[in-house]
């Protein structure tokens, strides 16, 4: 599967991470507690963390394990967040993070709908799904803006480590064709 290198939408374009997003990744929302809540890891300490961060992500388009893409709005060229799209046979799901200060703002769904989109396109993928926390309100409401439909509740199934020690329940979305 040739897997787009970008996706241009209208306010927003995604590419490829390179190493030197670091920085701007670390500032903007890596670190901060809110915005890692319910993530799967913790709130990155050091800029040399984030770095680490930025190599696997590079290294999956190599090895084809995922396929995540820098969020840059167009109007000024700044960086938003990050989505990941990981592609298992027929199935496909994602995930994404925001800068706290771009929330509320359309960003987060504008960017899965290009990447739902495209995914829904390929011949060999029928299912696209994501999960969130359950108390996780604005996660929920991009997906539901996407077109994905909640599926239920799968209990105690994700880890959010900044969040809680224990796993947490989450809504399961899914669009399909």
């Amino acid at each position: 599967m040739n897997v787009p290198e970008t996706f241009e939408t209208d306010r927003l374009r995604l590419r490829k991470p390179v190493i030197e997003d670091a920085e701007q990744i670390f500032v903007k929302y890596a670190q901060d507690p809110v915005v890692t809540q319910y993530l799967i890891w913790k709130p990155h300490k050091s800029i040399d963390e984030t770095r680490d961060f930025m190599r696997r992500c590079i290294n999956s388009w190599v090895d084809g394990s995922a396929y995540p893409w820098i969020i840059i709005r167009k109007a000024d060229n700044q960086l938003l967040g990050m989505i990941e799209l990981r592609i298992n046979g027929y199935i496909a799901d994602f995930g994404y993070v925001l800068a706290r200060e771009y929330w509320r703002n359309g960003y987060t769904s504008e960017a899965s709908k290009a990447v739902v989109d495209w995914a829904l396109g390929q011949p060999e993928i029928y299912r696209v799904w994501a999960i969130c926390n359950v108390e996780n309100t604005g996660s929920a409401r991009v997906m539901e803006k996407v077109g994905m439909q909640r599926e239920g509740i799968l209990r105690r199934r994700v880890m959010h480590p900044a969040f809680s020690a224990e796993p947490s329940d989450a809504y399961c979305y899914s669009i399909v064709k």
